[in-house]
């Protein structure tokens, strides 16, 4: 089942900070899709997502912001 947490207004660093607090709550294996609207998240999310062991699967523009899906 896939969730989404909507980062929209919530600068880097503190938007890894809440998407990590939110991921390390979901099941293995599940699907989790971030908003987020800051350029910066853009870049830093998905690396730190795959330096702690998740997996990518898209970052795609949303409007005026991004969507960036992960695997948990």
């Amino acid at each position: 089942m896939a969730d989404r947490l909507d980062l929209r207004g919530v600068r880097c660093p503190l938007t890894w900070a809440k998407a990590k607090v939110h991921l390390e709550s979901r099941v293995r294996g599940s699907e989790v899709t971030l908003v987020v609207d800051d350029p910066q998240s853009v870049r830093d999310v998905p690396r730190a997502a795959e330096a702690a062991g998740h997996h990518v699967i898209g970052v795609e523009p949303d409007g005026a912001a991004w969507r960036i899906v992960l695997e948990v």
